[in-house]
């Protein structure tokens, strides 16, 4: 069974809360009115609190994303779903956890 494509429409944050705005690269393909997102897209964060042991501010801001569809393609890319993971990351690129996504449209699935 296939997973709900990810879109313009859903929620994605950091752990810690930070709001993540997607930079799309698909301005072709909509899945239920929305641009479907794609790994290749550029993700921002803005709004993480996290803050290292100590003084020194940590946040989150950019999202690297696996696990896309393999079988449905977007200008040759995999559209994310539901089921990918994406990986938040600082400034220095270190990982500091998982993205967590909600509101996602339920119409449109792939694998």
């Amino acid at each position: 069974m296939g997973a709900a494509i990810l879109q313009m429409g859903c929620t994605i944050q950091c752990p810690h809360g930070g709001q993540a705005t997607p930079v799309p690269t698909n301005t072709r393909v909509k899945v239920d009115g929305a641009f479907a997102l794609l790994p290749t897209d550029t993700f921002i964060i803005a709004g993480c609190p996290f803050t290292l042991p100590g003084p020194t501010p940590s946040p989150c801001l950019t999202i690297q994303w696996s696990a896309e569809a393999v079988r449905v393609k977007i200008n040759g890319t995999g559209p994310l779903l539901e089921t990918s993971i994406g990986l938040c990351k600082a400034a220095t690129q270190a990982v500091q956890g998982p993205a967590t996504v909600s509101g996602v449209q339920t119409k449109v699935k792939a694998v």
